[in-house]
């Protein structure tokens, strides 16, 4: 196995401009996708956009930067390298008035922790996600609808989606909304051809019951 150490497995430089927010966020779905770590993916894409925006904000337009991304077992750590040591991020209330420190509250609440590392030409702001497995343990049925609903949500969330240990307030709301969003589509679907939502509802629940006490470890 490759010895991850402390060096990035994958790294990409780019001007700090508002346009390349959204190409980076993409570069990192398509990185963790091929790392096998979609769980992660939503947290990862906001983080990225906040230390990125962080930079434009900050720092200042046209700056140049760097991104890195690394796993190491499970965890998996967003570097953000940009060329000015004086300019530090800070944490605040997200209660306050101000919009200094709103970003990176998003970063605190979204990661397993974060932190800023001075160098001599500049300094890295990062940040580390623990990527849990989404598959339930022994697979089957009930880990092939997850897969299904993970790919179904993520069109609802917006970037959204829970993510990683500490992510139970803001990202389980948000995942929350986004299923409610879903199942009222669908509903609103079933009625405009003529079913009967209510007792789909109910045939559904009947089934996902069935299925959770058919499954190993249920009992």
């Amino acid at each position: 196995m490759e010895e991850a150490a402390h060096i990035p497995l994958w790294r990409v430089q780019f001007l700090a401009e508002p346009e390349e927010v959204s190409a980076l966020r993409a570069d990192v779905r398509a990185r963790l996708q091929d790392w096998g770590v979609q769980d992660v993916v939503d947290a990862a894409q906001l983080c990225v956009s906040e230390l990125v925006s962080n930079v434009i904000t900050h720092v200042g337009q046209g700056t140049p930067a760097s991104l890195a991304l690394s796993l190491r077992s499970a965890r998996l750590r967003i570097e953000v390298r940009d060329p000015d040591a004086r300019v530090l991020p800070t944490l605040v209330d997200t209660t306050e008035d101000a919009e200094n420190g709103r970003g990176m509250a998003l970063v605190d609440a979204l990661s397993d922790r974060w932190g800023v590392d001075l160098h001599r030409d500049g300094k890295v702001t990062w940040c580390e996600i623990v990527a849990a497995p989404v598959t339930p343990h022994g697979g089957g049925v009930g880990s092939s609808r997850v897969a299904r609903a993970e790919k179904m949500l993520s069109s609802y969330s917006d970037g959204r989606l829970a993510s990683g240990p500490r992510h139970s307030r803001i990202g389980a709301l948000a995942t929350e909304a986004a299923a409610i969003d879903l199942i009222s589509d669908l509903l609103h679907w079933l009625r405009a051809h003529g079913h009967d939502a209510d007792d789909v509802l109910d045939r559904a629940q009947t089934h996902f019951e069935a299925e959770l006490g058919a499954a190993p470890g249920s009992s």
